[in-house]
């Protein structure tokens, strides 16, 4: 079963996002609902992903829990009998996460472990990466000597912008700003180990966070495959983009298709839209340790 859009009635509708459709539980929880809405070069495609929404959910889950003592975040449970009863439907089941609501800082805080995508693009026409500057002759896909941390914008409409950490000091305070990258690399790290020990690579992440009771808490999702890219470490060499267990397989075959990056996005054939529920399956399965049939099961 597939969903591409949401309606609650019992409960306000708080937020429609490009994946996640957000809905208000009481005055101070969330109710964050996955789709399996596929978006690219931020335009969303009219064509699902199987079994996306749920494997972002859970993952991201996972993944809370098991960051709880590196700080706040806004995670409760994604367990159906925490749930408001109008979520226990098959329809939801697995799709939705409750969460203490948030005051969202408007940042999108990218920590890239490995030279790829945007990155390595810039650093091809200048030697920096977002204002940090780099060792010469590195090569498509490199690590870096250490993690940097490069925020963007977070746009609600169009594309987010790269800003200097100095830029984001200057939007929200040089003691959050500083706070947000320690946080940043210190999640980046912990999800790198992670990787590392079932075979995968952390290439790049990035994060979200907001203000709960007066601290930073990390927010809507963590470490999967639509904010992350993680490669397969048997088959990493550097010099070229390496397989990935992300979107990137999309945004390859639409970038091969000549298509302009402007809606509407392009049809994808049924070997893509497979081949990209596959390759999100197969993270959750490596990175989490279980077979995704046992997760749906007890969803």
């Amino acid at each position: 079963m597939t969903l591409l859009r949401t309606s609650i009635e019992e409960l306000p509708l708080v937020h429609r996002g490009k994946v996640r459709e957000t809905y208000a539980v009481g005055e101070d929880r969330l109710l964050l609902v996955a789709t399996d809405r596929l978006s690219a070069f931020d335009v969303v495609f009219d064509q699902p992903i199987p079994d996306k929404g749920r494997v972002l959910n859970q993952l991201s889950g996972w993944w809370f829990e098991r960051l709880a003592a590196l700080g706040p975040t806004h995670f409760i449970s994604a367990e159906a009998r925490d749930l408001p009863p109008p979520a226990r439907t098959d329809e939801l089941a697995g799709r939705c996460t409750l969460a203490r609501r948030a005051e969202r800082i408007d940042a999108e805080c990218v920590v890239r472990g490995y030279l790829a995508g945007s990155g390595w693009a810039e650093y091809r026409a200048s030697g920096t990466v977002v204002g940090h500057q780099l060792p010469a002759g590195l090569h498509e896909a490199d690590r870096l000597p250490e993690p940097i941390f490069t925020p963007s914008t977070k746009a609600e409409v169009g594309h987010d912008q790269n800003i200097t950490r100095q830029q984001l000091a200057a939007m929200v305070g040089a003691e959050l700003a500083r706070e947000l990258e320690e946080r940043s690399l210190a999640v980046y790290r912990a999800g790198a180990a992670r990787a590392a020990e079932v075979g995968l690579i952390l290439a790049d992440t990035k994060f979200e966070f907001g203000w709960i009771d007066g601290q930073v808490a990390l927010i809507d999702e963590v470490l999967t495959p639509d904010s992350s890219r993680f490669w397969d470490a048997e088959l990493y060499a550097p010099g070229a983009s390496p397989p990935s267990f992300d979107k990137q397989y999309v945004r390859d075959f639409v970038a091969g298709s000549g298509w302009d990056k402007e809606p509407p996005a392009p049809a994808l054939p049924d070997e893509v839209i497979a081949g990209t529920r596959d390759r999100y399956v197969t993270a959750f399965e490596r990175l989490t340790g279980s077979d995704w049939s046992d997760a749906e099961a007890s969803a």
